[in-house]
Protein backbone atom coordinates (compact mmCIF):
# COMPACT_ATOMS: atom_id res chain seq x y z
CA UNK A 1 0.00 0.00 0.00
CA UNK A 2 1.14 3.54 -0.72
CA UNK A 3 1.13 5.73 2.40
CA UNK A 4 1.63 9.50 2.51
CA UNK A 5 2.92 11.07 5.72
CA UNK A 6 2.73 14.80 6.34
CA UNK A 7 5.41 15.90 8.80
CA UNK A 8 8.95 14.57 9.18
CA UNK A 9 9.51 15.16 12.87
CA UNK A 10 10.42 12.31 15.20
CA UNK A 11 6.96 10.74 14.94
CA UNK A 12 6.73 11.08 11.16
CA UNK A 13 10.21 9.67 10.60
CA UNK A 14 9.58 6.76 12.97
CA UNK A 15 6.23 5.99 11.32
CA UNK A 16 7.80 6.10 7.86
CA UNK A 17 10.55 3.68 8.89
CA UNK A 18 8.05 1.30 10.50
CA UNK A 19 5.83 1.29 7.42
CA UNK A 20 8.79 0.56 5.15
CA UNK A 21 9.82 -2.35 7.35
CA UNK A 22 6.32 -3.74 6.87
CA UNK A 23 6.76 -3.55 3.10
CA UNK A 24 4.70 -0.46 2.32
CA UNK A 25 5.56 2.27 -0.18
CA UNK A 26 5.98 5.60 1.68
CA UNK A 27 6.12 9.26 0.72
CA UNK A 28 6.97 11.90 3.33
CA UNK A 29 6.06 15.58 3.04
CA UNK A 30 7.70 18.38 5.01
CA UNK A 31 8.08 22.08 4.36
CA UNK A 32 11.74 22.00 5.52
CA UNK A 33 14.27 20.07 3.45
CA UNK A 34 16.56 19.52 6.42
CA UNK A 35 13.81 17.59 8.25
CA UNK A 36 14.35 14.57 6.00
CA UNK A 37 17.70 13.87 7.65
CA UNK A 38 15.67 12.14 10.39
CA UNK A 39 14.75 9.43 7.88
CA UNK A 40 18.29 8.13 7.72
CA UNK A 41 20.13 6.51 4.86
CA UNK A 42 18.03 3.33 4.99
CA UNK A 43 14.86 5.11 3.90
CA UNK A 44 14.00 4.41 0.26
CA UNK A 45 10.69 6.26 -0.03
CA UNK A 46 9.84 9.59 -1.58
CA UNK A 47 10.71 12.93 0.03
CA UNK A 48 8.57 15.91 -0.99
CA UNK A 49 9.23 19.48 0.12
CA UNK A 50 6.11 21.60 0.54
CA UNK A 51 2.95 22.22 2.55
CA UNK A 52 1.02 19.05 3.26
CA UNK A 53 -2.34 20.58 2.41
CA UNK A 54 -1.23 21.93 -0.99
CA UNK A 55 -2.94 20.00 -3.78
CA UNK A 56 0.08 19.86 -6.09
CA UNK A 57 2.37 18.79 -3.25
CA UNK A 58 0.00 15.98 -2.36
CA UNK A 59 -0.25 14.88 -5.98
CA UNK A 60 3.55 14.82 -6.21
CA UNK A 61 3.61 12.60 -3.12
CA UNK A 62 1.25 10.15 -4.80
CA UNK A 63 -1.93 10.96 -2.90
CA UNK A 64 -4.07 9.85 -5.85
CA UNK A 65 -2.95 6.25 -5.37
CA UNK A 66 -2.54 6.34 -1.60
CA UNK A 67 -4.42 3.93 0.61
CA UNK A 68 -3.57 5.84 3.78
CA UNK A 69 -2.58 9.33 4.90
CA UNK A 70 -1.15 10.42 8.27
CA UNK A 71 -0.84 14.06 9.32
CA UNK A 72 1.72 14.23 12.13
CA UNK A 73 3.26 17.70 11.87
CA UNK A 74 3.61 19.94 14.92
CA UNK A 75 0.60 22.09 13.96
CA UNK A 76 -3.00 21.12 14.72
CA UNK A 77 -4.40 23.34 11.97
CA UNK A 78 -2.03 22.00 9.32
CA UNK A 79 -2.76 18.43 10.35
CA UNK A 80 -6.52 18.72 10.21
CA UNK A 81 -6.59 20.72 6.95
CA UNK A 82 -4.32 18.26 5.17
CA UNK A 83 -6.29 15.31 6.57
CA UNK A 84 -9.55 16.79 5.30
CA UNK A 85 -8.04 17.42 1.86
CA UNK A 86 -6.79 13.83 1.70
CA UNK A 87 -10.20 12.47 2.73
CA UNK A 88 -12.59 14.84 1.00
CA UNK A 89 -10.69 15.83 -2.15
CA UNK A 90 -8.74 12.67 -2.94
CA UNK A 91 -10.93 10.06 -1.23
CA UNK A 92 -8.14 8.38 0.75
CA UNK A 93 -9.74 5.57 2.74
CA UNK A 94 -7.56 5.57 5.86
CA UNK A 95 -6.78 9.04 7.24
CA UNK A 96 -5.59 10.05 10.70
CA UNK A 97 -4.44 13.35 12.20
CA UNK A 98 -2.38 14.01 15.31
CA UNK A 99 -4.02 16.70 17.46
CA UNK A 100 -2.56 18.31 20.58
CA UNK A 101 -5.74 20.10 21.67
CA UNK A 102 -8.23 17.46 22.98
CA UNK A 103 -11.20 19.80 22.50
CA UNK A 104 -10.37 20.21 18.83
CA UNK A 105 -9.94 16.46 18.50
CA UNK A 106 -13.57 15.90 19.49
CA UNK A 107 -14.78 18.33 16.82
CA UNK A 108 -12.69 16.71 14.10
CA UNK A 109 -13.86 13.23 15.08
CA UNK A 110 -17.43 14.41 14.44
CA UNK A 111 -16.29 15.57 10.99
CA UNK A 112 -15.20 12.01 10.27
CA UNK A 113 -11.45 12.50 10.69
CA UNK A 114 -9.94 9.99 13.14
CA UNK A 115 -7.48 11.72 15.46
CA UNK A 116 -4.80 10.84 17.96
CA UNK A 117 -5.06 13.30 20.85
CA UNK A 118 -1.46 13.38 22.06
CA UNK A 119 -1.92 14.83 25.55
CA UNK A 120 -4.63 12.45 26.91
CA UNK A 121 -2.93 9.44 25.32
CA UNK A 122 0.47 10.35 26.79
CA UNK A 123 -1.08 10.99 30.20
CA UNK A 124 -2.65 7.54 30.22
CA UNK A 125 0.65 5.91 29.25
CA UNK A 126 2.41 7.66 32.13
CA UNK A 127 -0.30 6.53 34.55
CA UNK A 128 0.09 2.93 33.41
CA UNK A 129 3.82 3.12 34.13
CA UNK A 130 3.69 5.11 37.35
CA UNK A 131 0.66 3.36 38.86
CA UNK A 132 0.66 -0.25 37.60
CA UNK A 133 -1.83 -1.22 40.30
CA UNK A 134 -3.61 2.11 40.43
CA UNK A 135 -6.11 4.08 38.42
CA UNK A 136 -5.17 3.87 34.75
CA UNK A 137 -7.66 4.01 31.91
CA UNK A 138 -7.84 1.35 29.22
CA UNK A 139 -9.18 3.85 26.69
CA UNK A 140 -10.04 7.54 26.50
CA UNK A 141 -12.04 9.33 23.82
CA UNK A 142 -10.18 11.94 21.72
CA UNK A 143 -11.71 14.86 23.64
CA UNK A 144 -10.50 13.43 26.95
CA UNK A 145 -14.06 13.59 28.31
CA UNK A 146 -14.87 9.89 28.69
CA UNK A 147 -12.69 7.04 29.88
CA UNK A 148 -12.95 3.26 30.03
CA UNK A 149 -11.34 1.66 33.07
CA UNK A 150 -11.23 -1.64 34.93
CA UNK A 151 -13.00 -1.36 38.27
CA UNK A 152 -11.36 -2.87 41.39
CA UNK A 153 -14.46 -4.48 42.90
CA UNK A 154 -14.91 -5.13 46.60
CA UNK A 155 -15.82 -8.77 47.21
CA UNK A 156 -19.18 -7.70 48.63
CA UNK A 157 -20.33 -6.79 45.09
CA UNK A 158 -20.33 -10.49 44.15
CA UNK A 159 -23.92 -11.62 43.74
CA UNK A 160 -25.21 -8.09 43.15
CA UNK A 161 -26.69 -7.00 39.79
CA UNK A 162 -24.81 -4.68 37.49
CA UNK A 163 -27.46 -1.97 37.91
CA UNK A 164 -26.57 -1.62 41.61
CA UNK A 165 -22.90 -1.04 40.77
CA UNK A 166 -23.78 1.51 38.09
CA UNK A 167 -26.12 3.42 40.42
CA UNK A 168 -23.59 3.44 43.25
CA UNK A 169 -20.62 4.60 41.15
CA UNK A 170 -22.32 6.76 38.52
CA UNK A 171 -20.58 4.79 35.78
CA UNK A 172 -21.82 2.50 33.00
CA UNK A 173 -20.55 -1.07 32.86
CA UNK A 174 -19.38 -1.55 29.28
CA UNK A 175 -18.39 -5.21 29.40
CA UNK A 176 -17.23 -8.00 31.73
CA UNK A 177 -14.42 -10.46 31.15
CA UNK A 178 -15.66 -13.75 32.64
CA UNK A 179 -13.54 -16.92 32.41
CA UNK A 180 -11.59 -15.35 29.54
CA UNK A 181 -14.69 -14.45 27.52
CA UNK A 182 -16.16 -10.99 27.00
CA UNK A 183 -19.74 -10.56 28.25
CA UNK A 184 -22.04 -7.67 27.32
CA UNK A 185 -24.04 -7.26 30.53
CA UNK A 186 -27.65 -6.27 31.08
CA UNK A 187 -28.73 -4.29 34.16
CA UNK A 188 -29.90 -7.52 35.80
CA UNK A 189 -26.65 -9.41 35.08
CA UNK A 190 -25.26 -10.69 38.39
CA UNK A 191 -21.60 -10.06 39.21
CA UNK A 192 -19.58 -13.20 39.83
CA UNK A 193 -16.30 -13.98 41.55
CA UNK A 194 -13.23 -13.32 39.38
CA UNK A 195 -15.17 -11.04 37.00
CA UNK A 196 -13.06 -8.29 35.44
CA UNK A 197 -15.46 -5.36 35.14
CA UNK A 198 -14.80 -2.52 32.67
CA UNK A 199 -16.85 0.64 33.05
CA UNK A 200 -17.21 3.92 31.18
CA UNK A 201 -17.08 7.11 33.24
CA UNK A 202 -16.49 10.84 32.91
CA UNK A 203 -12.75 11.53 33.16
CA UNK A 204 -13.18 13.89 36.11
CA UNK A 205 -14.92 11.19 38.16
CA UNK A 206 -12.47 8.31 37.72
CA UNK A 207 -11.05 8.59 41.24
CA UNK A 208 -14.51 8.65 42.84
CA UNK A 209 -15.81 5.79 40.68
CA UNK A 210 -12.81 3.63 41.54
CA UNK A 211 -13.09 4.38 45.25
CA UNK A 212 -16.81 3.57 45.34
CA UNK A 213 -16.32 0.27 43.50
CA UNK A 214 -13.57 -0.71 45.93
CA UNK A 215 -15.96 -0.29 48.90
CA UNK A 216 -18.77 -2.65 49.86
CA UNK A 217 -22.20 -1.59 48.56
CA UNK A 218 -24.36 0.41 50.92
CA UNK A 219 -27.30 -1.53 52.21
CA UNK A 220 -30.75 -0.06 51.70
CA UNK A 221 -32.83 0.73 54.78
Amino acid sequence: MHVVIMGCGRVGASLAAALERLGHDVAVIDRVQDAFRRLGSDFHGQQVVGMGFDRQVLVEAGIERAGAFAAVSSGDNSNIISARVARETFGVEHVVARIYDPKRAAVYERLGIPTVATVPWTTDRFLRTLLPEGVATSWRDPSGTMALLQLPLHEAWIGRPVRDLEQATGSRVAFIMRFGTGVLPEPKTVLQADDDVYAAAHSGTIGDVTALAARPPEEED
